[in-house]
């Protein structure tokens, strides 16, 4: 039977695949966006420099954004060594779609990915905002790659996870074409950035955060987390199994306080905490933190150890808007 040895959660993002130098690329884009959401409302960008008055003007000099860009890189190094030094025989990674999957004629809820091979492009549209393709290095590399799935464990987890009255998607096939002609970036970060372009099988498992109407709960989000722990220890083919979080904190709008709150929460193994944050808190980039709870889910079942490698809040407008940047593990 299989064991969870080893649990990580990392953020992915375009600030750490940016020179610190550039990312006023995507400030400028903060500053006209008319609709950022921030703890359950809608905020231009006036508004919300007024409702976070004083603002974050001293997180944002040249020397600060420095300093967390080579906090981020540190700790990322961290979690790629930790990964090497545990050698799992086979990886669930956790992450969500961007509409670089699936388009808008079908978005299912949870997807589990069973193809034999994962395929991982660059996507550098002509059209693209301002400081996207300066960080899709940090996605792929340019050459493109080709990583190899464990469809033996997907199809385990599909079936274990359909007894346990899952309703569940399955795919065998990146797509072909447009927009991104192969993973999303949720996971080609983890693959390229964290595990080097060299991972063992893998199970990409895609969850709907971010669009209406069928986006799991947070309840669901941990149901799920207990349900792979229970796959993952039934399976025969592999000793050895890693579980992986894509995404979050909290963007673009960063929320220390809230951040905070859920790697407390993590720490002490209060899932009845992740539970009671408002779902309307979890909009835009923030629902990424939705990723992580099966995987905090799965790891407190295997009785794993929490560690926080650092957390890195990178502001990028004196509003406050940015990224939250978190890298944890349990072993």
């Amino acid at each position: 039977m299989a064991e969870i040895v080893l649990g990580i959660g990392s953020s992915h993002g375009p600030l750490l695949s940016t020179p610190p130098e550039k990312w006023d690329l995507r400030a400028q884009a903060d500053r006209e966006n008319k609709k950022h959401w921030y703890r359950g409302k809608t905020y231009d960008y006036e508004s919300l420099l007024s409702e976070r008055a004083p603002g974050f003007a001293a997180e944002v000099t040249v020397e600060s954004r420095r300093q967390r860009f080579a906090q981020c890189h540190r700790a990322m190094e961290a979690l790629t060594q930790k990964f090497k030094e545990t050698a799992p025989e086979a990886v669930v990674i956790v992450g969500n779609d961007q509409r670089e999957f699936f388009d808008e004629g079908l978005t299912p809820s949870i997807t589990v990915y069973r193809g034999e091979k994962i395929k991982n492009l660059q996507h550098l549209p002509k059209n693209s905002p301002p400081g996207i393709n300066i960080a899709e290095p940090g996605n792929s590399p340019a050459e493109g790659a080709s990583y190899p799935g464990a469809t033996a464990l997907a199809d385990h987890i599909l079936d274990s996870l359909a007894a346990e009255n899952f309703d569940l998607a399955q795919s065998d096939t990146t797509p072909a074409a447009a927009p991104r002609g192969g993973i999303p970036h949720a996971y080609g970060f983890l693959y390229h950035s964290i595990l080097g372009d060299a991972p063992p099988p893998s199970v990409p498992i895609i969850l709907n955060v971010h669009f209406p109407h069928n986006v799991p709960k947070n309840r669901r989000c941990l149901d799920l987390g207990s349900a792979l722990y229970r796959a993952i220890k039934s399976f025969d083919g592999f000793k050895r199994v890693a579980v992986m979080a894509s995404g979050g904190l909290t963007h673009f709008v960063v929320d220390e306080e809230l951040d905070r709150q859920v790697l407390s929460a993590m720490n002490d193994g209060n899932q009845k905490a992740l539970e009671a944050i408002p779902e309307g808190f979890f909009k835009v980039g923030t629902a990424e933190i939705k990723n992580w709870y099966p995987v905090i889910s799965a790891a407190n079942e295997a009785k794993l150890h929490y560690r926080l490698v650092d957390y890195v809040p990178c502001y990028r407008t004196e509003a406050g808007t940015g990224n939250a940047m978190a890298f944890v593990y349990w072993d």
